[in-house]
């Protein structure tokens, strides 16, 4: 009876040590690969290898193929992506801490897709300091737009197959950046309808001391700042520079007489860490930026952008997701809106900034001299830094400005009012798969008020990934756009009042010279404007009602501006530059403009393609 008890006992603790570790082996699958709801924004950041717990070596397998990715340290993989979307497709770079092996970034750029992306590979890659153990892994395809440069420099890291990948092949690769190459895998795919086999490089690697990869900065409040981040974070260049760090102490020349130096600033950002880097050091170089006035708002819980603001000594807070997609985001929008204004409950507006912006060194000027136009015309929505057609070949006068009566968004002043009693009350709900700025365009919103504009945007859109982005969008719609450089710009603001404003436009129609209508602007690109500068032009095009967008969307997509949808009109009206030479163009009879058109001259008609 005694042995029966004590066999019993036995096999009870086996099997409590089994379901131990089998719950231990599971919890870990689940923070790799979370499931439900929360799958969207957990952190990607997974294994903090602590220098205490390891040897002087770790072993590293890194895997390419068609459907899934991984990097794996001493068996626990730090890195997986096994999703089928194209955000995953590419080449994908895990950058480890040499000392402690941690993993301290991990970066997808899709270089079957785009070119841009090879350019930010080759940045990426120019930004990790040097030492640093370099993951690289194939998932899918990413050889259609990996450009010279990008394979120029990893060969220059010891990749002897580099220059053989080809469509679909399989490629691993471990090196430390101008170090050791560890080890490098390469599979050639059979032909053009199939993948190559899936691949796997392993290395030991040596760990460095720790000595030996910290920066001897000084024990000053922003170098202790610096070193918090740079000990943890990797792709950010100079900042974590040993020998000439980049300043993060950004002090911006001062703005007199402003009228937004007590109006809160808000970035509204997500999980584009690298992204909001590059914002805010756009933004605290601006004139007149004074950064306790920043907040960053993140989607998300994600810790290194919270790490990128506090590297400024930003305030940032993080808001628990709310529903999915664009409801999403637009939930993120509200709740950001909210709390600056209840955070600053004198504020009577706020500006509202993107995680994906630069701004022009003068966005605060040019807010703050705009800004008491918001109070005296209560005909006006908003001001925008942003110009939907503001594009290289189509904005010339850094002191134009417009009134038009679309909501361009991407930099722009609120009104507490406005939102208080109007917005925020009717905000779309979770349940509404709505995109914010869409609704704001509404007609039921706008109520027949318009946005002020820059003829040159003060604002720059670089993001080229996001739920509504994708590399070809950005470089189809936003990459040439026009950012203003001269700083100290005066604007004419009574100009901008609405009666001022009409006034204006009856002189310039006034001067305007008709172009030849007998000439079809898409077909005749070259020549349809004159060789000239500095002249205003017009010409009518066929607009039956205010809505009837058919000629004007056919001269958007041969003008290469803005054509997905109609945007930056006054009145049936578009005020654009072509060939150094300020152009209107007026629909017929839709606008009251075109009381101007002479009676010899036939609107411009080009139908909707078939």
């Amino acid at each position: 009876m005694q042995w029966t008890l004590v066999l019993i006992l036995l096999i009870t603790v086996v099997v409590n040590v089994l379901f131990i570790m089998d719950t231990t082996s599971k919890f870990r699958k689940q923070q790799l690969n979370p499931k439900g709801g929360g799958k969207g924004f957990e952190e990607r950041r997974q294994v903090i290898i602590d220098t205490k717990d390891k040897g002087k070596s770790i072993d590293i397998e890194v895997h390419s193929s068609k459907d899934s990715v991984f990097v794996s340290v001493d068996g626990t993989k730090v890195m997986e992506e096994t999703t089928t979307s194209e955000s995953a497709r590419g080449m994908h770079v895990t950058v480890l801490h040499q000392s402690t092996g941690a993993i301290m970034a991990t970066r997808t750029f899709d270089t079957y897709m785009s070119k841009e992306e090879s350019a930010g590979l080759v940045l990426f890659l120019n930004m990790v300091s040097e030492g640093r153990i370099l993951c690289f892994a194939v998932k899918d395809e990413s050889s259609f737009n990996l450009k010279k440069p990008a394979q120029n420099l990893i060969r220059s890291l010891g990749s002897v197959y580099i220059d053989s990948l080809k469509w679909r092949d399989s490629w691993a690769f471990i090196v430390t950046k101008r170090g050791k190459k560890y080890a490098e895998k390469y599979h050639h795919a059979s032909d053009v309808a199939h993948w190559g086999d899936p691949v796997t490089a392993r290395a030991t690697v040596e760990l460095a001391p720790a000595e030996q990869s910290r920066c001897q900065w000084d024990e000053s409040k922003v170098s202790k700042r610096r070193r918090t981040f740079c000990d943890r974070f990797e792709g950010y260049g100079s900042v974590c520079s040993c020998s000439n760090p980049a300043p993060i102490d950004i002090k911006s020349p001062h703005l007199d007489k402003s009228t937004v130096s007590n109006i809160p600033v808000a970035i509204v950002a997500s999980n584009r860490p690298h992204y909001l880097y590059r914002a805010i050091r756009s933004m605290l170089s601006a004139h007149g930026a004074k950064k306790e006035l920043f907040t960053v708002y993140i989607d998300g819980f994600f810790e290194e952008p919270a790490a990128v603001a506090k590297l400024f000594d930003l305030k940032v807070v993080q808001h628990v997701p709310i529903s999915s997609k664009n409801a999403r985001i637009s939930q993120h929008y509200k709740r950001t809106l909210t709390e600056t204004f209840n955070a600053y409950p004198d504020a009577q507006y706020m500006i509202i900034l993107e995680e994906d912006l630069d701004v022009s060194v003068d966005i605060f000027s040019y807010f703050s001299q705009l800004l008491p136009l918001m109070d005296q015309d209560e005909s006006l929505y908003c001001v925008s830094a942003w110009n939907d057609q503001g594009y290289d070949h189509t904005c010339n006068d850094p002191a134009m400005l417009y009134r038009i009566e679309t909501m361009p968004g991407l930099g722009w002043l609120l009104k507490r009012r406005l939102y208080k009693e109007e917005l925020e009350p009717k905000w779309p709900t979770p349940d509404l798969f709505w995109d914010w700025d869409m609704w704001m365009r509404m007609d039921s919103n706008k109520k027949g008020r318009e946005c002020i504009i820059p003829d040159i945007s003060r604002t720059y859109h670089f993001g080229a990934k996001g739920l509504n982005m994708n590399a070809f969008f950005q470089e189809s719609y936003f990459k040439k756009h026009t950012l203003n450089t001269e700083p100290n710009v005066k604007f004419n603001v009574e100009q901008m009042k609405k009666e001022n404003y009409e006034q204006e436009i009856e002189r310039i129609m006034g001067i305007a010279e008709p172009l030849d209508h007998s000439k079809d602007p898409c077909k005749n690109e070259k020549d349809f404007v004159p060789d000239t500068t500095g002249k205003t032009y017009v010409f009518y095009i066929e607009m039956k009602h205010a809505s009837d967008w058919t000629t004007w969307n056919n001269i958007a997509r041969c003008l290469h501006i803005w054509d997905l949808d109609v945007r930056g009109f006054h009145k049936s009206m578009w005020r654009l530059w072509l060939k150094g030479n300020h152009v209107l163009i007026v629909g017929s009879p839709a606008s009251p403009y075109a009381k101007h058109k002479p009676e010899n001259v036939q609107p411009i008609f080009i139908p909707k393609k078939s």
